[in-house]
């Protein structure tokens, strides 16, 4: 009851910014959308709160620190700690997971390679008890663990759909490669079900008499492989492993975008996952978080921040290319501050998107626009609105007071490293 007593005096005074996500969350949805809810809300599941806690958890004035409860255990001794960012939101946009991931082929699936000289071995076990066995063991799929936070804005509701329905991406996109992944001597094939092609060790070079008779192996002849003019990449295990989070993150983005004329989703969020597979650590970054590994006392950073500042050449150039996205209203050029009507015709500092320098250029009219990009370090924004340039969600996302889509400057696509452990 006193908990209940101090968030009404906190709203009655100011101390809570009425946001989009306070009225989410009884089911009228953001922005008095009557579209139900993808996903209840609710505080990460291994945390195991009740319904009351979770109301408490939203305390501004106490501000309780929710950690594990002593009963629970995550895998690797994982610890998590989070608190209510006071006066940002009434509920605590931000959302996590941890799970153990398992990753079985699918059913049908073309394998890598066949292997048309390999046999069936006969069982000596009494109704093939022993092949049942190696059937089994061929089939069994390979074991992950997967944690992710998600950092939300602008309502919860991205950030509880993809800590819910993410580590189902990132399974499926690894079950078309588990096979591949398991065979870790073999490089992976260019094209699934192809035989590889084996050179004879003993074959020996024609002599000039068999290549004019069109002897086997001759040029033109019948048994001689087509010569190829260009070389093959290898490529790595670990690349297919990069490739299938990436996809993860752009299916999980494209669901978000499908189900939000069904379902209230509300704003949206960053992206940060840590798979570890088959002895390596993955880490995928979309937005602002940041991870980092201690080893031995040193500190190795394994995301970057994805921010205006970081991202202005990409953006920029996507302003430049497709200027219509602007809306007339914004222009693509930086400038070090706000260009005045008094200064046109006079050279001012500026920079485009093919420079990491300054330059000076003489103001034009379309220069008194509003910059794409304004302010620096913490308070740099996108078309004024948004500080962070990749996520999930925001497809609803608007210039204030106007009919400019920002998502087309946001992006899906993490940036991926990876470490032996």
């Amino acid at each position: 009851m006193l908990t209940r007593v101090k968030s009404a005096v906190a709203n009655f005074m100011g101390g809570i910014m009425a946001g989009s996500s306070g009225s989410e969350h009884s089911g009228g949805g953001c922005g008095g959308s009557d579209l139900p809810l993808r996903f209840p809300y609710g505080r990460p599941e291994f945390l195991g709160l009740s319904q009351d806690e979770v109301e408490c958890s939203a305390d501004h004035i106490a501000r309780p620190i929710l950690i594990l409860k002593e009963t629970r255990r995550l895998p690797w001794a994982t610890g998590y700690a989070e608190v209510i960012n006071a006066g940002k939101s009434t509920y605590n946009e931000d959302q996590a997971s941890c799970e153990v991931l398992t990753v079985k082929k699918k059913a049908g699936a073309i394998t890598s390679t066949p292997n048309r000289n390999s046999t069936k071995r006969r069982s000596s076990l009494p109704n093939g008890e022993g092949l049942q066995l190696k059937e089994n063991s061929e089939s069994e799929g390979v074991s992950c663990h997967y944690w992710s936070l998600f950092d939300g804005h602008a309502g919860s509701g991205a950030a509880v759909v993809a800590s819910r329905l993410l580590q189902h991406h990132v399974t499926e996109q690894l079950q078309d490669i588990v096979e591949i992944l398991k065979n870790s001597a073999v490089l992976p094939p260019t094209c699934l079900g192809e035989e590889p092609e084996n050179t004879p060790a003993n074959s020996r070079t024609l002599t000039r008499a068999a290549s004019l008779r069109g002897g086997v192996g001759a040029p033109g002849s019948p048994s001689t492989p087509p010569t190829r003019f260009f070389t093959e990449k290898k490529i790595p295990h670990e690349c297919l492993v990069i490739g299938a989070l990436e996809s993860a993150f752009k299916e999980m983005d494209l669901q978000i975008e499908r189900e939000r004329s069904s379902y209230n989703i509300s704003g949206g969020c960053t992206a940060l996952i840590v798979v570890c597979l088959l002895g390596k650590l993955y880490v995928a970054n979309a937005g602002d978080s940041r991870a980092i590994i201690i080893r031995n006392g040193e500190i190795i950073p394994m995301s970057s921040e994805f921010t205006p500042e970081t991202e202005r050449q990409r953006l920029q150039y996507l302003a430049f290319m497709q200027p219509h996205l602007l809306g007339n209203e914004f222009t693509h050029l930086e400038f070090p501050r706000r260009v005045q009507r008094k200064e046109l015709g006079k050279k001012m500092l500026y920079r485009d998107f093919n420079m990491t320098g300054w330059a000076y250029k003489t103001i034009e009219d379309d220069d008194l626009k509003f910059p794409l990009i304004y302010g620096e370090g913490k308070k740099a924004r996108v078309m004024a609105t948004i500080g962070v340039t990749r996520g999930l969600g925001d497809h609803d996302l608007k210039v204030h007071d106007s009919n400019i889509y920002i998502k087309p400057f946001l992006s899906s696509a993490p940036e991926i490293f990876f470490s032996f452990i």
